[in-house]
């Protein structure tokens, strides 16, 4: 790894002698040009000497949004700028999607294996999206749990013989729409009735011979999130 100037931002002493230790002894190619209790002092020093890596803590003075405003007014003021969000927010999964979306490189947590030099140099060499293994944990457990999903609903698609037109009928019955509002979806081919008669043909695929009596809409689309033919994550209505 070449040598580069980093800024480190931090409102906490302790945390940031332990991240400047960090530094000294696992990345020698760093040279701290600064450190910033704040936003002030930030912009000075940025006015003093131009970085190449910003290491930023996203809680600085009990508040987790300024660190996501200075990410975002960092990325809009030097585009190459490298910034590394390293922050104590374990928990907080929408400051983390927030940090991103301001900006940053990579979000690494003050847990589990901390700062990294490897998760450095992958900064430094251009790569988004750099983690340490406490997010990419959460990240593959969503990744399967979306995988698992997405699998059990071509599964049910196919077991229960849903085509197109089923499925964008339970959707929309799902979200509350009429028959008579599905028969007007653009690209729907069937009118009111016919949807009707549809309707009865699912309720006989979907429910066992002993308990297709009564079965209504509210209940035919419960049958169709419980068999995931339906995803709740992704109910949305078709363009009308």
């Amino acid at each position: 790894m070449e040598k580069f100037k980093v800024i480190i931002v931090e409102d906490v002493q302790l945390e940031l002698k332990g991240t400047e230790q960090i530094f000294r002894s696992d990345i020698p190619e760093a040279e701290i040009i600064g450190t910033a209790q704040n936003e002030s002092e930030l912009w000075k020093l940025m006015r003093q000497d131009r970085p190449d890596l910003v290491l930023l803590d996203l809680g600085l003075g009990g508040s987790t949004t300024v660190g996501v405003d200075i990410c975002r007014q960092l990325r809009d003021k030097y585009a190459d700028l490298k910034i590394l969000i390293f922050t104590g927010e374990i928990l907080n999964e929408r400051l983390w999607i927030e940090a991103l979306s301001a900006g940053a490189d990579g979000i690494i947590l003050k847990t589990g294996n901390l700062l990294q030099r490897d998760d450095v140099q992958l900064v430094m060499n251009g790569r988004r999206l750099v983690f340490n293994e406490p997010i990419l944990e959460k990240i593959m457990v969503r990744f399967r749990k979306s995988v698992l999903s997405e699998i059990q609903q071509d599964d049910a698609l196919i077991d229960y013989d849903i085509d197109e037109y089923d499925e964008r009928y339970l959707r929309h019955l799902a979200l509350g729409y009429t028959k008579d509002m599905i028969a007007n979806l653009k690209g729907m081919p069937f009118g009111a009735k016919s949807l009707e008669k549809r309707q009865t043909d699912l309720i006989n695929r979907l429910f066992p011979g002993n308990e297709r009596t009564g079965v209504n809409a509210t209940r035919l689309v419960t049958r169709a999130l419980q068999l995931h033919i339906l995803d709740l994550d992704n109910l949305k209505a078709d363009p009308e």
